[in-house]
């Protein structure tokens, strides 16, 4: 290439000086006008000394939660039996402490939010977090028997470390089962914020009021959907695209029907396919029923019924 073409090309490639300096002068009149917003009683903020729950934070906690649940899986750290009581110990107490803290903060905020009567937060925070705690032995156990429940019915599992290691469903319950415990002890915010998580790491969405027995299998996961009055009882496997919803909800529903039954009942040892649709808080899939891939039910069943779709008509042209 010539020498006068090569300057030719590198003038255009130049920057350019500042061409846009009258648009940025207005970025002080733009953001006085954002801040000036949030006075607006009817938009939404949060701009005060108290703080409020860190989703940051939230996920350090499972993910330290689940180094606690499963040890040696999820540790950077390599554990052996001469080191284990010191590494769990660590990670107990930091546990404790960040939890503490995030409890805390989300009962704070709903007593400067909601003008609720002080119910001491940072002792109730440090309380509930040691509960938790305590209850980790238990949390072992349930979730031992939804790995094991999982390893029997999937013929693509290796292992049951190949489950706890890679397999969406296991990391979802052990999420809720974790958030559902929060949930039970009335603390605000932050077993939803949990949940959330695991609906956005996995796309499998349970709220964390559901009640879900031992012995629980999400297989696959994607587009999963329990709602939050959801009762599921044990030995109970579902598949991807499965929701456990409500009938269609009025404009109001959020006050008129807070807190009433709107999802179904699943009994024990039932099997619902991909794509299934189940709705109403009146409806009960009774015990040993088999719902069919993209079933739509809004009525009970008896126990060891098979509901399935005809076979569809297929058109080739």
């Amino acid at each position: 290439m010539k020498t006068e073409e090569l300057e030719i090309k590198l003038k255009k490639c130049r920057i350019k000086p500042e061409s846009g300096g009258a648009l940025r002068e207005h970025l002080s009149d733009v953001t006085e006008s954002i801040i000036t917003s949030c006075a607006d009683p009817d938009c939404f903020t949060h701009v005060d000394y108290e703080p409020i729950p860190s989703v940051e934070s939230v996920i350090e906690i499972i993910n330290r939660l689940r180094e606690i649940i499963f040890p040696g899986y999820f540790n950077s750290a390599r554990l052996n039996p001469d080191n284990l009581k010191y590494n769990m110990g660590q990670s107990v107490s930091e546990v404790y402490n960040l939890l503490g803290e995030q409890i805390a903060n989300a009962i704070r905020h709903d007593c400067y939010r909601y003008q609720k009567e002080c119910s001491e937060c940072r002792e109730q925070g440090r309380q509930t977090a040691i509960a938790l705690l305590e209850s980790i032995p238990y949390i072992r156990k349930i979730l031992a028997k939804d790995v094991k429940a999982t390893f029997v019915g999937d013929p693509s599992a290796l292992s049951h470390d190949e489950i706890i290691f890679s397999f969406p469903g296991i990391k979802a319950i052990m999420i809720y089962r974790i958030a559902h415990l929060l949930h039970e002890m009335k603390i605000p915010i932050l077993p939803r914020n949990m949940t959330e998580y695991a609906h956005a790491t996995t796309g499998i969405d349970i709220h964390p009021g559901a009640t879900i027995g031992e012995s629980f299998v999400i297989d696959h996961g994607t587009g999963v959907v329990i709602g939050e009055t959801t009762a599921i009882g044990k030995n109970v496997r579902i598949y991807q695209g499965v929701t456990l919803g409500a009938h269609s909800l009025p404009m109001d529903a959020g006050k008129r029907m807070k807190g009433m039954k709107r999802h179904p009942t699943i009994e024990d040892n039932v099997i619902i396919y991909s794509g299934a649709t189940i709705l109403g808080g009146n409806t009960v899939i009774g015990e040993g029923s088999v719902v069919g891939g993209n079933v739509w039910l809004t009525e009970s069943i008896p126990a060891n019924t098979k509901v399935i779709m005809e076979t569809p008509r297929l058109v080739y042209n």
